[in-house]
């Protein structure tokens, strides 16, 4: 009973020790290396502006062609990508068009945020600015 008890408490503990922020995978997510050319290190943004985020497609398997992404904003402090998993700036997007426009929110000024591009491997864009 006791070793049950304990088995209990530690599967409780790792649940709570868990990241707060799940980001729902598909069970069918593709694996290929999708380097985001845009936005750069150079690029700046304006609240409430539409972007273009590219990234190359060249490489996409052909038998998913016609999966879907999404693209995240997060930002890049200490080393940790913090992102924003409650409100995507993009969802359903075929990943083999190697775009998507999105409308920048209403975030505060900082020059390290990051794009990150789900539906391969999660690749994350430099950091760049959002300004108000």
């Amino acid at each position: 009973m006791f070793a049950k008890l304990l088995s209990f408490a530690a599967s409780a503990a790792l649940a709570l020790a868990a990241p707060a922020s799940f980001i729902p995978v598909p069970d069918d997510i593709i694996l290929w290396s999708a380097d985001i050319s845009s936005p750069t290190i150079l690029s700046v943004w304006d609240v409430g502006s539409t972007q273009t985020v590219t990234w190359d497609a060249s490489k996409v398997p052909q038998t998913s062609a016609n999966h879907t992404g999404i693209v995240l904003l997060g930002y890049s402090e200490d080393g940790s990508e913090n992102l924003d998993t409650q409100t995507p700036l993009a969802s359903g997007f075929l990943i083999a068009d190697g775009k998507v426009d999105i409308t920048v929110p209403n975030v505060t000024t900082r020059s390290d945020y990051i794009v990150v591009l789900f539906g391969n491997s999660g690749n994350s864009s430099p950091t760049f600015t959002i300004k108000q």
